[in-house]
């Protein structure tokens, strides 16, 4: 199997890296700019699973000229419409798109783009972060990796994929529910990046305050209403695992987006919190903590492009 990784940032370059580690055949399509890091330095791991160097295989939009097995988008949401015209030379008739992309939306893009036998379900968890040196740091072990077809079923296709993804290092698991599994994802990062981000602080601090533990529990309410009307319903188990992660006496769990807004970097404001609130105002579901989210993360994102 050949795999193209779209984006050699904090979440492709960790994983690419380790599959490339691995010996999988792997490519990372990358700008200019970071091909011209990565051929000077070389790919940068630091991670509690053991630090890595290597010098990966890479191209540029202008240079790819034929499909792979598989692709591993991992973008940032607000990049997917400028990416779809340099990966496009990738995809063909049996290509696996995996996209590793925070939110839902991603999803119907890709299908119109290309095909909807084309796009695979993928979830991942994972902390890790892009200095400004170019090197990537894991944050925590954690670090699952779970793909499937979208219809729970098992194919030839999808047990490839696994094969190519297991002893590789990393976390990999064939999901037949992977549809219900994005949709928790996106519960709890939607969740968490609302506590830490309204309240610039760890869960373990919002959680020290008198009133932290509820409001953290009532944003997870609302998230899990929304996607209860709109999407796969959250398993029992799951609520139980994220209430707990949420309401953690000394957590030091913050999001991505929280980790990107202690940096003045841009958030996936739209992707993570706007959509459930536009699917909250179809649903007529009263959301007043996500929509208060929403609205103070525009203000900083407004402010962040008046500066640029």
């Amino acid at each position: 199997m050949r795999l193209l990784v779209v984006g050699a940032g904090s979440t492709g370059g960790y994983f690419g890296g380790r599959l490339a580690q691995a010996g999988r055949d792997v490519t990372f399509l990358v700008r200019p700019k970071r091909a011209a890091q990565l051929r000077q330095d070389g790919l940068r791991i630091i991670s509690p699973h053991g630090d890595l160097t290597l010098n990966p295989a890479l191209v540029t939009a202008e240079d790819l000229a034929h499909p792979y097995d598989a692709v591993l988008l991992t973008v940032k949401a607000y990049q997917l419409e400028a990416a779809l015209d340099d990966l496009a030379p990738a995809i063909g008739p049996d290509t696996m798109i995996l996209p590793v992309l925070n939110g839902m939306r991603h999803m119907d893009i890709l299908s119109r783009r290309f095909n909807p036998r084309n796009v695979v379900g993928c979830a991942l968890k994972v902390a890790t972060v892009l200095e400004n040196d170019g090197s990537i740091v894991q944050l925590s072990p954690l670090q699952d990796l779970a793909y499937g077809e979208l219809d729970g079923s098992v194919t030839p296709r999808i047990r490839v994929l696994d094969a190519f993804m297991q002893g590789t290092g990393i976390d990999a698991r064939l999901s037949t529910a992977i549809r219900r599994e994005m949709w928790e994802k996106w519960v709890l990062l939607a969740t968490v990046g609302a506590i830490t981000c309204l309240m610039r602080g760890t869960i373990g601090e919002v959680e020290a305050c008198t009133g932290g533990a509820t409001l953290a529990s009532h944003l997870l309410d609302e998230v899990a209403a929304i996607v209860r009307a709109v999407g796969e319903s959250p398993s029992d188990a799951f609520m139980h695992v994220a209430r707990t992660q949420i309401t953690a006496a000394g957590s030091s769990l913050v999001s991505s987006m929280f980790r990107d807004l202690q940096r003045g970097r841009r958030v996936e404001v739209e992707e993570i919190i706007g959509d459930l609130v536009r699917h909250a105002a179809t649903a007529g579901i009263a959301i007043p903590l996500l929509s208060a989210t929403y609205v103070h993360l525009l203000v900083y994102q407004h402010k962040l492009d008046g500066d640029s």
